[in-house]
């Protein structure tokens, strides 16, 4: 007899704290997936069944929630973590108990780990095209500001590597804030912005904590189009916090934005908004956890099971119709092929891209071998 048990999986995200608008965006896409996933007959007849806990935005409290979920709710796959720290809080908990853990965060690289699928942008799928189009277009002078944990660290140090190889590179400033800082907290670096002129401002800047910068920017009075903030973290959730007026004009680089231009991105999101739930403002992360979803239960179906020795196989090499593309699993690596995208804000909120790879960018998450022009698999050809 077939079994028909519901099958459970760990859902760990922020709902509550200072990244807890962007942590709803990200159960509201594993939701959307789930709910098209049962709506279809779920894996062989079999309903996914969502067991959801709150990270509070810590990663001390994530840690203590993955035992759990591993532990008590005998859940084998999770799916959560949206900072870095709180990541690397839940790896040894997955490679303690052999568990998988699908996340879903553009990060820093230079990470790889047997218990993790990685479906955010590497560096060269979206630091290496921002500082190319941010200098080229605005000079190479970059002021650096970002959040205090270690994926703005590490992110500022891979964009100081990249800018300091172009001809007259400054890094005119590195500056960072506690992850609730106030508008107030940025005011004395906009007074140290002025007077150190660069190019553009690099922000690294997450959570609640982006609209106070953005704000503060607009309040000194500068201009996006002579020195705008270029972000890897600033989405369409964060442009609803501070406004379509103060966004307008800065830059973002992404695999995902809603304006994308694909059957795939407006079916997904008419149906996420024809939810009565749909609260949340759909982004990069969204997406990510929209489309490792599906590919969790199309590598079930194949493997008859989510034990991470029997399901791995046939995440690995996996291939999904996503919102910005057909995204593959990388065997080698664990990491996502995607689609490199430059954004810059506009007046509805949105992002109109300005450049796009037509085709997807492998990870190389150590960086042995991205280059500039870099938008496509084919390292000499550019596909924008």
């Amino acid at each position: 007899m077939a079994n028909k048990d519901p099958i459970r999986v760990g859902i760990l995200y922020p709902e509550t704290g200072v990244i807890s608008t962007i942590g709803c965006s990200q159960i509201q896409g594993s939701l959307l997936a789930i709910d098209e996933i049962n709506q279809a007959g779920g894996i062989d007849g079999r309903e996914i069944v969502p067991v959801r806990y709150d990270s509070r935005s810590t990663p001390a409290v994530y840690a203590t929630l993955a035992e759990r979920l591993i532990v008590e709710d005998k859940v084998n796959v999770i799916f959560g973590c949206y900072m870095s720290s709180s990541r690397k809080a839940v790896l040894p908990i997955v490679e303690k108990w052999n568990k998988l853990l699908f996340y879903s965060t553009l990060y820093e690289g230079f990470e790889f780990s047997n218990n993790i699928i990685y479906t955010g942008a590497a560096p060269n799928q979206n630091s290496v095209q921002l500082v190319e189009f941010m200098t080229s277009n605005f000079g190479a002078s970059v002021y650096m500001i970002g959040s205090n944990y270690i994926y703005p660290y590490e992110s500022n140090r891979i964009v100081s590597d990249l800018t300091l190889k172009l001809p007259n590179s400054r890094k005119v400033a590195e500056r960072y804030v506690k992850l609730d800082a106030s508008e107030k907290d940025f005011q004395k670096i906009m007074t140290d912005v002025r007077n150190k002129q660069p190019d553009f401002i690099f922000s690294t800047v997450v959570g609640d904590a982006t609209a106070n910068l953005y704000r503060a920017y607009a309040d000194a009075g500068f201009d996006p189009a002579t020195m705008p903030i270029a972000s890897l973290t600033t989405s369409e959730t964060e442009i609803s916090q501070m406004g379509s007026d103060v966004a307008k004009g800065h830059f973002t680089s992404a695999p995902y934005f809603q304006s994308v231009n694909s059957d795939a991105n407006a079916r997904c999101l008419e149906r996420y908004r024809r939810q009565s739930n749909a609260i949340c403002v759909p982004n990069m992360c969204w997406e990510s956890t929209y489309f490792q979803m599906h590919i969790y239960a199309n590598a079930f179906r194949r493997a008859g099971s989510d034990e991470i020795g029997r399901i791995l196989p046939h995440i690995l090499g996996s291939e999904f119709d996503a919102p910005q593309g057909r995204v593959r699993i990388d065997p080698t690596n664990h990491h996502t092929s995607l689609y490199p995208r430059i954004g810059v804000a506009n007046a509805e909120g949105q992002f109109t891209i300005v450049r796009e790879a037509t085709r997807p960018v492998q990870p190389d998450p150590y960086m042995v071998t991205h280059s500039f022009g870099d938008w496509t698999q084919s390292p000499s050809s550019v596909g924008w």
